[in-house]
């Protein structure tokens, strides 16, 4: 990291995964170019997961290469009287692997329904069992995390 000054610890690296809405995961595709999308993720402990299909860019992408890094962004703060804003954010690698196993996959999802949509958890078991066969887990697990703020001076 450049700016040693912004630099933040593992902790609040953490924490702002852990409260971002969106992980931007940045991939390599089969052609060797790079390719990044937004995903819904819950970490647990050093792995992150997240849901999608079970075709696609992202898939083909994991297939040709495994590896991956993630920004995820927290707070932002817009200064009123200058060309600045301040921020959070947590940067990642980590190996990303399909979740096969159907006890794992249940835990993610659930993981990431408490996450985003609690008011729902009700529905949850019904909604899993008419969507699970089609529905894409995967896991990073998180090999190197960094986190990094802008504080704006009031």
């Amino acid at each position: 990291m450049r700016r040693k000054d912004r630099e933040m610890s593992r902790e609040f690296a953490l924490a702002v995964m852990d409260k971002c809405e969106w992980t931007v995961v940045s991939f390599v595709t089969p052609e060797g170019k790079p390719y990044a999308v937004p995903v819904s993720a819950v970490r647990e402990g050093d792995t992150l997961f997240f849901h999608t299909a079970k075709e696609g860019r992202k898939i083909d992408c994991i297939a040709c290469s495994p590896a991956v890094h993630i920004v995820c962004v927290g707070d932002v703060e817009r200064a009123k009287d200058k060309f600045t804003t301040g921020y959070e954010c947590a940067m990642a690698d980590g190996v990303c692997r399909e979740v096969t196993d159907d006890a794992e996959k249940l835990h993610a999802l659930r993981l990431i329904a408490e996450k985003y949509t609690p008011e729902h958890l009700p529905a949850f078991d019904d909604e899993v069992a008419a969507s699970l066969a089609r529905t894409g887990v995967y896991a990073i697990e998180l090999t190197g995390i960094t986190g990094k703020a802008k504080i704006l001076k009031k």
